[in-house]
């Protein structure tokens, strides 16, 4: 099996990845936490951009076909998380670009997710971030402010999490293989 191969593979396997973590977080209704987005980060870290963007698209276009076609929308988001840690990756993806990519990931994909989220689910999807952004909205914030401050709450938590975890695995003996960098 030739190189692009091994990463179209990858790629396949990262997808799936995303979707079962994501349901499994999603089924165990754990508050802040998503992990709908390490075979992304995973990919983007260690295969670029583009292998990145096509994993993170991939994802929601599968979602679309499990959960119904509200999740391709969010692929926008993934695609954001694509570019983000390719561009933080660019030198290697240790903990502390995985934690810068993380702290931009909190704040740049509520920007793209939270308009997503009002305009499909009037801001609320039935997740852990919903109190947060009833809280917001009841001490007065407009729904649209509310919503992408509640979507930051979750995304600190999930998107540093998940980059956190992305760089202790590409960091084991085994995974070493793998990278391209």
């Amino acid at each position: 099996m030739n190189s692009k191969a091994k990463v179209i593979a990858m790629c396949a396997i990262a997808v799936v990845l995303n979707v079962v973590l994501g349901e499994a977080v999603a089924m165990m209704k754990i508050p802040l936490l998503f992990l709908d987005t390490m075979g992304t980060i995973f990919i983007a870290a260690n295969f670029g951009m583009g292998y990145g963007i096509l994993t993170g698209v991939t994802t929601n276009l599968l979602m679309g076909l499990i959960s119904g076609p509200l999740s391709i929308p969010f692929a926008l988001v993934n695609m954001a998380v694509a570019i983000v840690v390719a561009l933080v990756a660019r030198k290697g993806f240790g903990y502390k670009q995985a934690l810068i990519a993380g702290i931009l990931l909190a704040f740049i994909c509520p920007m793209i997710g939270a308009p997503i989220r009002l305009a499909l689910f009037g801001g609320f999807t039935g997740s852990g971030t919903d109190i947060v952004i009833m809280a917001l909205r009841a001490s007065g914030k407009e729904m649209i402010s509310a919503t992408y401050w509640g979507a930051v709450t979750g995304n600190v938590v999930d998107k540093i999490v998940s980059c956190l975890l992305v760089a202790w695995f590409i960091k084991l003996p085994q995974m070493k293989r793998f990278a391209v960098k």
